[in-house]
């Protein structure tokens, strides 16, 4: 990847990336780099300089796309770029993300470290059926085929390399690349498969059949999944959204397509920590002591207040109320574990740099972030 001269943002439909959007738009400036996005999600940026394009030229002209979110904003960027060389940088805003690959705090160093070419590429497969309807769709977590509220189970039959092999009968049944091996699949029981593994999984949800067990098949071998005629009508799940239906003698063929989409990985944590971070494997939680330079603010903003996260766990908040043209500062709290380790001055500071940033006047009610101004007055 030579020196990126176009980089194109994909935006959470909620949560607030203006930060993220702030160093992007910065760091491009300085190097003279474009930066595009959708024309529907820069426009709720308020002052946000990237071009608005659609969705085909962005892909076709940016050289890298950063996707500001959390895992949905991931895949949408995965599928958005799918089948081409182009890289994406995956930048957790909100809630601890396991497919993104750095916080908003590491974010700045990420982008130098794109400047000087320190990260590796991470391929990743995904899974590809035509619709009933005739169209085309990619998960890079999961095609599921789920029983919809009221109607029969999904009554499913497995073929592989053109033969039956196993019916599921279950409230879904499930084909996971090894990137969704750890979400829908993983909840029905699945394996937790390395994302070095060439595989697709096929899992079953609450299975009332005797046969129960997830099958793993090589992405050369040919697999099918066909609706019985004992199943009731289905929905069809893509990466968690509804896609289409699949009623008794539909039959889904099922494509894997390696290297699918290509992600920047800076080596930092392996695919395991992820995973035993996200899944809490047993005596994790116990085992990984949390470390508080690893603290992450984020605006959770549906919550009206900020949250300082460790490992995905909400340490401590500070509540806000947000007035026109200024936030109060209302309380700050800080779990008993995690007193006196200055997390609660790393609240204060994001608090006031996001108003700051946004122009908004100050209220601090909160005592303790009242100390903290009279003790940081340039702020």
């Amino acid at each position: 990847m030579g020196m990126v001269k176009v980089v194109g943002l994909v935006l959470h439909p909620r949560r607030d990336c203006g930060s993220a959007i702030e160093a992007i738009t910065g760091w491009a400036a300085e190097r003279g780099v474009t930066v595009l996005g959708l024309p529907d999600e820069v426009s709720r940026i308020n002052g946000c300089t990237a071009v608005a394009v659609g969705a085909e030229e962005m892909v076709e002209r940016a050289g890298l796309l950063v996707s500001l979110g959390g895992d949905g904003t991931m895949l949408r960027t995965m599928r958005l770029v799918e089948g081409r060389e182009t890289p994406v940088l995956g930048v957790n805003v909100g809630r601890l993300g396991f497919l993104a690959e750095v916080d908003l705090a590491g974010l700045g160093d990420a982008l130098s470290a794109i400047d000087e070419h320190r990260f590796t590429i991470e391929s990743r497969t995904a899974v590809r059926t035509t619709l009933p309807d005739g169209r085309v769709v990619s998960a890079f977590n999961d095609v599921a085929l789920v029983r919809v509220p009221g109607h029969g189970l999904a009554a499913v039959g497995i073929r592989v390399e053109g033969s039956g092999f196993v019916n599921y009968a279950a409230d879904a049944v499930i084909v996971s690349t090894p990137t969704g091996s750890t979400a829908y699949s993983f909840s029905a029981g699945g394996p937790i498969v390395s994302p070095n593994v060439q595989a697709l999984i096929v899992s079953a949800a609450a299975a009332h059949s005797s046969f129960n067990r997830s099958l793993v098949v090589d992405t050369s071998e040919q697999l099918a999944l066909d609706v019985l005629p004992t199943s009731g009508r289905l929905a069809i799940e893509v990466d968690g959204i509804i896609e289409g239906h699949a009623s008794a003698g539909d039959r889904l063929e099922i494509t894997p397509v390696r290297e699918a989409a290509r992600v920047i990985r800076f080596g930092r944590t392996s695919f395991y920590e992820r995973a035993r971070r996200k899944l809490r494997v047993e005596g994790s939680a116990s085992a990984v002591a949390l470390d508080p330079a690893d603290a992450v603010v984020v605006d959770s903003f549906e919550r009206h207040r900020y949250e300082v996260l460790i490992s995905g766990e909400t340490v401590g908040t500070l509540e806000y109320a947000m007035k026109p043209g200024q936030i109060e500062l209302l309380n700050t709290e800080i779990d008993q574990a995690f007193s006196g380790r200055g997390l609660a001055g790393r609240l204060a500071a994001a608090a006031l740099a996001a108003a700051r940033s946004r122009d908004l006047t100050v209220i601090a009610t909160c005592p303790f972030v009242a100390g903290y101004l009279e003790r940081h007055s340039e702020s």
